[in-house]
């Protein structure tokens, strides 16, 4: 077929190409301040590490999150729904150009000889055999495809970062629940400490007891307290293990088993020292991420994926009313086909057996009763709720950045309060425990302060894993971190205040 039957749609197509009906996507206004108040004075301006988890300094948790990563079954769903969102826009791309088909058929028949023409001409038995190459291709005048094409780009992208934010979220939670794990180890030691204290004062009551020294009551508390400390320490196991639990499904291992810190002994098993401060030690030393700086723009959210999420979703819906709207308005089709025709095989290629056709085809609505304006008033209102969907997120996002700069300034107070009464616990059991064994009190002063220090150090221990949930969600707020060219300062130190501090 010759060149010049497409030329003027070719030429017609291209220069309507840049015509397309429905706005044009402009991003929106999303009412947030222009930068982020520090809630501390001394911020610094370090870059983060992507990989975020690994500045807690932790192999195992590094370990944990490469195992989820690579076996989490929601992580491999979204990626599978990112490349289902990636082959959809590649389909709506290929509507850009003509489509080619090859249409090949042979056919004997035998007409009836009752027919009008039949019963002049008697029953015909004839042979047919036809090759042709089909050609199409629709006239994107109005920018329909092109809309089409800008809507699927958009959902691809919004898949992407939709697995980007599960990365993210996923990270989150595995560092989280594997804090929780090590504050358990933590609260199990300072537990077993506590139990085995009790154990020896229990025997030493009973045996005062036996001996004359002191009253059944005092032998009947020690006995109640030792009781409730090993309540205590079951159920701190028991949360351990529910929290393995939790972690084995995120990484994709079910039955994972964490190492403790520091064994656990059974009660009774551990005899002297106030060891439990070993794992405190875990959370005292780990590095915590610096402030964001003074001034850092609220741009910086732009790195969360979720916003990124919102923002594709909502240039989707967008471009989805320029679909809506094209079909007020006629489509153009170019097609024809070029080939040949025979009654006999061998002369199929022949010169007389050529055929060949090309045409255009219009197609306009007149009268739809009102099917395509609703159509439009439906893409319209579901634009209307991307976009408030999309200042929702950033608005939200904004939040959880100044929640968790919040959180991580105040657990640090808290953590270090209740670091000071843990120390004034101590002293005050020692004097408790010295009154009444030179028969100055009761034996419900030592009780009470014994009673007050396994609080305050159960109290401390939660305070250290608030302290450090408050860094993970900071990083999960700041989607993974931000970089030296976002605070506009270099820094060559990765984390400067927090190496001094720990």
């Amino acid at each position: 077929m010759s060149h010049r039957i497409f030329a003027p749609g070719l030429i017609a197509a291209l220069f309507f190409s840049g015509c397309a009906v429905g706005p044009d996507y402009s991003r929106p206004e999303a009412t947030l301040p222009e930068g982020y108040r520090a809630v501390t004075p001394d911020a610094a301006t370090a870059a983060i590490n992507p990989e975020w988890w690994r500045l807690f300094g932790d192999e195992e948790l590094d370990r944990l999150v490469e195992l989820t990563f690579a076996n989490n079954q929601n992580l491999v769903a979204a990626a599978a729904r990112m490349e289902a969102a990636e082959a959809a826009a590649r389909e709506a791309g290929a509507d850009y150009f003509p489509t080619v088909d090859l249409s090949a058929s042979s056919v004997r028949a035998r007409t009836s000889g009752t027919t009008a023409s039949g019963e002049m001409t008697g029953p015909v038995v004839a042979s047919n055999h036809r090759a042709a190459l089909v050609v199409g291709y629709e006239l994107d005048l109005w920018g329909r495809i092109r809309r089409q094409n800008e809507a699927a780009r958009a959902q691809a992208l919004s898949s992407r970062f939709a697995r980007d934010a599960l990365v993210l979220s996923l990270a989150g939670m595995v560092t989280t629940e594997y804090l929780t794990i090590r504050m358990l180890d933590a609260e199990l030691d300072a537990a077993m400490d506590n139990l085995a204290s009790w154990l020896r004062t229990e025997r030493i009551m009973r045996t005062r007891f036996e001996e004359g020294l002191s009253s059944e009551l005092d032998w009947k508390q020690s006995v109640v307290a030792h009781a409730a400390a090993h309540a205590q320490w079951v159920e701190l196991r028991r949360q351990r293990e529910l929290s393995e639990n939790r972690l084995g499904l995120l990484t994709g291992q079910p039955g994972l088993v964490i190492a403790a810190a520091h064994a656990h002994e059974q009660p009774g098993e551990r005899n002297e020292g106030r060891n439990g401060e070993r794992n405190q030690e875990f959370f005292r030393n780990i590095p915590l991420p610096p402030i964001p700086p003074l001034g850092l723009p609220s741009s910086l959210l732009e790195a969360r994926p979720d916003v990124r999420q919102a923002e594709e979703n909502l240039i989707a819906a967008n471009a989805y009313i320029g679909v809506a709207k094209a079909a007020y308005f006629p489509m153009i089709g170019l097609t024809g086909f070029l080939g040949s025709e025979s009654a006999e095989l061998s002369k199929l290629f022949s010169s007389p057996a050529r055929i060949w056709s090309y045409g255009a085809s219009l197609a306009m609505p007149i009268f739809d009763a009102g099917r395509t304006g609703a159509r439009v008033d439906q893409a319209s209102a579901v634009q209307q709720e991307a976009l408030a969907n999309y200042r929702m997120t950033v608005q939200t996002a904004f939040t959880e950045v100044r929640d968790a700069l919040v959180n991580l300034d105040y657990y640090k107070r808290a953590v270090d309060a209740l670091e000071a009464q843990v120390n004034a616990a101590r002293d005050s059991e020692r004097l408790a425990m010295a009154r009444y064994e030179e028969g100055y009190s009761s034996f419900l002063e030592p009780l009470d302060s014994r009673r007050t220090l396994a609080s305050a150090e159960l109290s401390l221990l939660a305070a250290h894993r608030n302290h450090l949930s408050a860094a993970v969600e900071l990083f999960k707020a700041l989607g993974g971190g931000w970089r030296q060219e976002q605070t506009g300062e270099a820094n060559d130190s990765a984390l400067p205040d927090a190496d001094k501090e720990g």
